[in-house]
């Protein structure tokens, strides 16, 4: 760190996970290099066995497979090391306010080691990056189209810009798709185990399960037969409208079937 004027050591932090949710989800990698006032860097990097499947979208995303972890240490082996690694260390990441923290936070509490980044500063590079290249519709038309957008917020003028910038991303990105399916596939990637475009219910051995709260994991069919309420809360609930049907036809005990 040639720019950066430290008053402590800070700790650069990149987690990998089973997914995105930090209270079902798991670490599956960790990596933290630590930056002295002198300059010397100190490396901790640990593969992590997350004791539960890693998702496809997962495994899209940074390449680590359920067999690349197996006799690896869990978080509760690696967490007082980690813990004694980072003390009293300001820290920094990419998105680390919104993702690598909350993971590392609800992981130590899970196993019981109090953490805090009270009294830490945080830097993350993310937020420079947005704040610096601001990612709003009038800015996006400046570096597209290669003009001040007038107007903006007029809805009349935000969808012609929203054409401009569309048509000129496709002509200037010759790498992106150039069909309305295939740019619909780049904006919302799916793991291909959801039933539905939200991941609510997915495919697991064949069966449709749960796969958010408290009973993430359980097939509609035992959930049918033991937890038949909790299946009524779903369809009643604010839930997508091919959840609910999903759902209302596994209270009357019929259920999907897998796609071939």
């Amino acid at each position: 760190m040639k720019n950066l004027q430290l008053i402590r050591p800070i700790a650069f932090i990149d987690i990998e996970t089973t997914g995105l949710s930090k209270q079902e989800d798991r670490i599956v990698e960790i990596s933290i290099t630590k930056v002295h006032l002198d300059g010397k860097e100190e490396i901790l990097n640990s593969l992590i066995n997350p004791e539960k499947p890693i998702s496809q979208g997962a495994i899209k995303i940074h390449g680590i497979r359920d067999e690349d972890v197996q006799g690896k240490p869990t978080f509760k082996e690696l967490a007082l090391e980690v813990s004694n690694f980072i003390e009293n260390c300001d820290l920094c990441g990419f998105n680390i306010i919104g993702f690598d923290l909350p993971f590392l936070e609800a992981e130590f509490k899970r196993v019981g080691i109090d953490y805090s980044n009270e009294g830490r500063k945080v830097i993350d590079v993310m937020r420079i990056y947005h704040k610096l290249e601001p990612r709003d519709l009038s800015s996006a038309h400046l570096k597209y189209c290669g003009s001040a957008l007038e107007n903006a917020h007029g809805a009349v003028t935000d969808v012609k810009a929203t054409i401009d910038i569309l048509d000129s991303q496709l002509e200037k990105h010759e790498d992106l798709p150039k069909t309305v399916s295939e740019l619909h596939e780049f904006c919302n990637p799916q793991d291909p185990s959801w039933i539905d475009s939200e991941g609510k219910l997915s495919w697991s051995n064949g069966q449709a399960i749960i796969n958010f709260g408290q009973h993430k994991g359980r097939t509609l069919e035992d959930m049918q037969k033991n937890n038949l309420d909790y299946l009524r809360w779903i369809f009643n609930a604010d839930f997508s409208t091919k959840v609910r049907e999903i759902v209302r036809g596994a209270i009357e005990g019929k259920f999907p079937n897998p796609p071939q």
